[in-house]
């Protein structure tokens, strides 16, 4: 452990759980490397490509929109 790091970490320890939690979020996102934004948006359209395939195709079977919220309206009530 770093001087920098042992310096820190009394001051992180004393944060609330919320604040550590999100710390953490932040720290985690910032080792991630960076994407391509072309290549998120390539990506993005393989996968609506795929899924429009499998919903032709029949292997999957669209629920509407209005059923699914009457689902999750009947779950969290």
């Amino acid at each position: 452990m770093t001087q920098t790091l042992q310096d820190l970490l009394p001051q992180v320890q004393q944060l609330s759980s919320e604040d550590r939690a999100e710390l953490a979020s932040i720290l985690l996102r910032s080792l991630e490397p960076e994407e391509d934004p072309e290549d998120v948006a390539a990506a993005w359209a393989e996968e609506l490509e795929r899924r429009e395939e499998e919903i032709r195709s029949g292997k999957v079977v669209a629920i509407p929109h209005e059923q699914v919220m009457a689902e999750l309206r009947k779950l969290t009530s």
